[in-house]
């Protein structure tokens, strides 16, 4: 095998572990080539035109989804979130991290190199800076020569782009929470809410220097999910392995001998196109965001000197090894991570499903508990609070079961407004030599337009109960 120097890539030194660690003293400046992963990575990128298309989408005259924070009401097409639903956040909340942690075990940080926001931003960053600087040997270049007008139209040109991509980034996020059209005037129009600026300005900030400027040390140094996914990694996780068996000993193609040298032609390659500089061939790093990049590069090598592709290739070091020697690591925490995320799934789901356009909340008055009519009869005294949960008015019929000839003494339907609370006290009665001794247990059901029943469980008192005070 040819000896390696310690410094294994640009702005990289070995830690004394092993693992290189980042010095953060050299730019990297990434290679873009074409090839099956990169498709795939523009394609898993362009899902985030739904964070800027999200809240300009239109439903039934009124913006989609609105996460209105001030009003404590989520909205998501027809679907209503108050605060008494929140309670599905939790759940939405542990489905992701499980989620999470299940891509980990399995492919290890693939979210990193195909969702995460600060690698798409890069990735569109770079992409850029590309089209206007030319490769990576021009770009480097262009950095380390004397300032003329070439260079500073292009670096103007280029982070200005870069600027109008981080401010409509934190535009298109603040719009999220408020009206989104409205939004735009009140900035153009400097009338903007305090909250809307700062909001604006940093995710501007934010962007900008985040994806221009600190890329992968990002990914090294500030993102805790690098640290976390060292201890979810086992030998059967599905990463971009160097198939050392096959490429070693490596050699230039100009030495190579055919009966001893591997597959490996040591063209470097793999490491110019990694958007965080690592060698894959020194093994598993924390800087590898299992982007697949140097997987394409590899293959057109391959490809070119008529060698079978594969050298570098999605795999786990389980398969690298003898079969007898293979472990199972991480199953047991796929089987448990997987048996979560069905569970929160399935909740999330019967959640759903069941919030209902209207809330129907009950208070039994304590003082009187009850009073006896003139006639005999026992009445109790309710507040009913009924709130219209739908953008469009609805008419509902209030009903009560649990006694017999329980009649309510108010008037049992009525029409609610858009998205307004009614709150009213009704009084429920009934003959006395109806009601049977002590905490007598009823319900509330309130008719929606179109046969929906919201149920509320109360309780109707009388003279005879010996624990009234216990009433709720």
């Amino acid at each position: 095998m040819n000896t390696r120097p310690t410094v294994s890539s640009p702005g990289q030194i070995d830690s004394g572990h092993g693992l290189p660690v980042y010095t953060g003293n050299s730019k990297i400046y990434p290679k873009r080539m074409p090839g099956r992963f990169r498709r795939l990575k523009w394609w898993t990128a362009s899902l985030w035109l739904g964070f800027f298309l999200g809240p300009y989408l239109q439903w039934e005259g009124r913006q989609a989804i609105l996460l209105d924070i001030p009003a404590r009401r989520f909205q998501f097409f027809n679907l209503i979130i108050l605060p008494e639903d929140v309670w599905l956040l939790a759940f939405v909340l542990l489905f992701l991290a499980m989620l999470l942690v299940l891509v980990t075990v399995v492919a290890g940080r693939a979210f990193c190199g195909y969702f995460c926001f600060q690698t798409v931003w890069t990735d569109l960053y770079t992409w850029i800076e590309t089209l206007i600087e030319g490769p990576p040997r021009t770009r480097q270049r262009l950095d380390q020569g004397a300032w003329d007008v070439r260079k500073m139209l292009s670096k103007a040109v280029k982070h200005l782009l870069w600027l109008l991509i981080a401010a409509f980034t934190g535009l298109s996020f603040a719009a999220w929470f408020t009206d989104a059209g409205q939004l735009w005037i009140d900035y153009f129009t400097l009338h903007a809410h305090p909250s809307a600026w700062v909001v604006l300005g940093l995710f501007t900030a934010g962007t900008y220097l985040f994806a221009g400027f600190m890329r992968e040390q990002v990914c090294f140094w500030l993102c805790p999910y690098a640290r976390i996914q060292g201890v979810m990694y086992g030998d059967n996780t599905i990463l971009p392995t160097y198939d050392y068996l096959r490429g070693e000993p490596r050699h230039h193609r100009s030495s190579r001998q055919d009966n001893y040298a591997g597959d490996c032609v040591d063209c470097g390659l793999c490491v110019s196109v990694c958007p965080t500089g690592i060698d894959i061939r020194d093994g598993q790093q924390i800087g590898c965001i299992t982007c697949g990049l140097c997987i394409d590069a590899c293959d057109h090598v391959m490809t070119r000197i008529d060698r079978p592709t594969g050298l570098i290739r999605y795999s786990s070091l389980a398969k690298l090894q003898p079969a007898e020697g293979r472990a199972l690591q991480g199953i047991p925490l796929v089987i448990i991570s997987l048996t979560l995320l069905t569970s929160c799934l399935l909740v999330i789901i019967l959640g759903i499903n069941n919030i209902s356009d209207a809330n129907i909340n009950v208070h039994h008055h304590r003082q009187p508990l009850f009073i006896t009519m003139s006639n005999g009869d026992i009445r109790n005294r309710y507040r009913l609070k009924v709130h219209n949960k739908t953008q469009r008015p609805a008419r509902y019929q209030l009903s009560v079961i649990g006694l017999k000839d329980l009649r309510i003494n108010g008037q049992a339907n009525f029409t609610l407004a858009a998205e307004t609370t009614r709150v009213r006290d009704i009084f429920l009665e009934l003959p006395e030599s109806q009601l049977p001794a002590g905490i007598n247990p009823i319900e509330f059901r309130l008719i929606q337009q179109g046969g929906a029943v919201i149920m509320h469980k109360s309780v109707f008192i009388g003279p005879d109960s010996s624990v009234a005070g216990d009433a709720s």
